[in-house]
């Protein structure tokens, strides 16, 4: 068994030009509940957050949303997730995604996606955290991201040892393995946050 109980996964609140980006979100869901593994995501019922929660709720798993009051509307907030947590701000609703997980998955998502993704990535080589980061790369989707940071190291701009911050993983079923090894990572102080 896991030591990875809950899990945030950041992801789109578009589901993406591809059918392959959201059959990796049911994917992910079902496995997610079929693990015992709960969901804590950014509490959208629209776009790849949406089919992850709807795919992990449908196979009897656990829901925690975390969404700030002004996107309840515009993200449309999940009626049926376990748990919904209504926050005042983004920064709190990232901090609490950040408490309430045991590791992170990025999933293919757009500029919101980028920042939650890059946030937590800085906040483990700052060392606020050593929790596990895993970027699935569904369909190629994470190429160009990894491809960013692969540039900032060339240009001198980030050091070689951030590849090892996080874990690139090609496949939904492959991310899934994974967790099942995974070590829950050292939470840093949230006052640092």
């Amino acid at each position: 068994m896991t030591s990875i109980r809950s899990l945030a996964v950041f992801c789109g609140s578009r589901v993406g030009n591809i059918p392959d980006y959201a059959a990796a979100g049911r994917t992910l869901g079902r496995g997610m509940a079929r693990a015992g593994i709960r969901l804590v995501y950014g509490g959208g019922r629209i776009g790849i957050m949406g089919v992850v929660a709807d795919a992990v709720l449908a196979a009897g798993g656990q829901v925690l949303g975390v969404i700030p009051d002004f996107l309840t509307k515009m993200e449309v907030a999940h009626e049926n997730a376990t748990e919904m947590v209504v926050t005042d701000t983004m920064h709190t609703r990232k901090r609490r995604l950040y408490e309430e997980s045991d590791a992170f998955l990025i999933m293919p998502g757009g500029l919101g996606t980028f920042d939650e993704a890059f946030e937590i990535i800085t906040w483990r080589q700052l060392r606020l955290h050593d929790k596990p980061i895993l970027i699935c790369n569904a369909a190629g989707w994470a190429e160009p991201l990894v491809g960013a940071i692969d540039q900032a190291i060339a240009q001198g701009f980030a050091d070689p040892g951030c590849r090892r911050l996080f874990e690139v993983i090609d496949s939904v079923e492959a991310v899934l393995d994974r967790l099942q090894t995974l070590q829950a990572g050292a939470q840093g102080e949230p006052e640092l946050l």
